[in-house]
């Protein structure tokens, strides 16, 4: 066998939760989301756990989940050691890792790495070809390794169809999903993460999604998106964050049926895939309860 883009299923979770866990209770949680009948669980890399450590241990507690990175920053470690990683991850757990590679943001790579941010494509691009090309003498894996790109423009998701599975973008409102598979083509993955609110108070709810969307409103690459998609200053900058209208446009909120037409949203417009970032007042806390709202509908995708 080898991990395809079927093997993820319709629904994953993308979270930062199980980081705010010690390990062996995001475990338990891990083991909790596989029962749930979650097909994968994504977790980031920036502030939080080292993700190859945290992969494998989470993948060490279950028996199907897949684990996917969305995403490991191209800054944080070499080509050479990304590979190395992903083999060693691949071999112990064949064809349960997804490794999402991007090139992260510039204030995270100057400020956190100390490196130079460059021009995005054109290290991608030399990334990949000193992955393909890194030496590996230990134990390998017997079935092929799996990556995707985190991708938004053009190009990149260009390359994503061109050099690996495909994409998974962030941050993007429904809109993004059409044009995104028009560029990867029909074959290749599309991994299109979601937030949601689990409330039917739309001040509320707006508040949490604010909150979650004040970081990403300050990164060129997901506002230059943004405006690539026809969004203006009238909703990017307002005195309030972001207009309601983009607000609702990036974070799912309302009922069930509410957050299951936007899953729906983006399946029809030609996601294979969509993992879920469930939004709360308290990001640390685990929302088993929304998690076991949204294994409902996994019948229904």
């Amino acid at each position: 066998m080898a991990l395809t883009k079927n093997s993820l299923g319709k629904l994953g979770i993308w979270t930062f939760q199980l980081d705010m866990q010690p390990m062996k209770e995001a475990q338990k949680v891990a083991a909790q989301i596989e029962e749930l009948g979650f097909g994968a669980v994504w977790v980031p890399e920036a502030v939080g756990r080292e993700p190859f450590a945290s992969c494998g241990l989470l993948l060490s507690a279950t028996e199907k989940l897949i684990m996917a990175t969305g995403i490991a920053s191209l800054h944080a470690r070499s080509a050479m050691t990304m590979a190395a990683g992903q083999k060693t991850l691949t071999q112990a757990f064949p064809d349960r890792f997804l490794l999402g590679i991007g090139v992260s943001h510039q204030p995270a790579v100057e400020g956190f790495h100390g490196a130079s941010y460059g021009k995005p494509y054109s290290n991608m691009v030399a990334y990949l070809d000193a992955m393909d090309r890194s030496l590996f003498f230990a134990s390998g894996p017997t079935e092929p390794t799996a990556r995707c790109l985190a991708a938004l423009g053009p190009k990149m998701l260009k390359l994503s169809a061109e050099r690996t599975m495909g994409a998974h973008p962030y941050f993007v409102p429904v809109e993004h999903t059409p044009i995104a598979r028009a560029a990867l083509g029909p074959d290749a993955l599309l991994a299109p993460e979601q937030a949601v609110v689990f409330s039917t108070n739309a001040e509320e709810a707006r508040a949490v999604a604010r909150g979650h969307m004040s970081t990403y409103m300050g990164l060129p690459n997901y506002t230059n998106n943004l405006r690539r998609l026809g969004w203006g200053d009238e909703d990017l900058i307002t005195s309030n964050g972001p207009s309601d209208k983009l607000v609702d446009a990036i974070v799912a909120w309302g009922t069930l049926d509410d957050i299951h037409a936007r899953i729906k949203a983006h399946l029809d417009a030609g996601a294979d895939h969509v993992s879920i970032q469930v939004l709360s007042a308290n990001p640390a806390a685990v929302t088993m309860n929304e998690f076991k709202e949204l294994a409902s509908l996994i019948p229904s995708l």
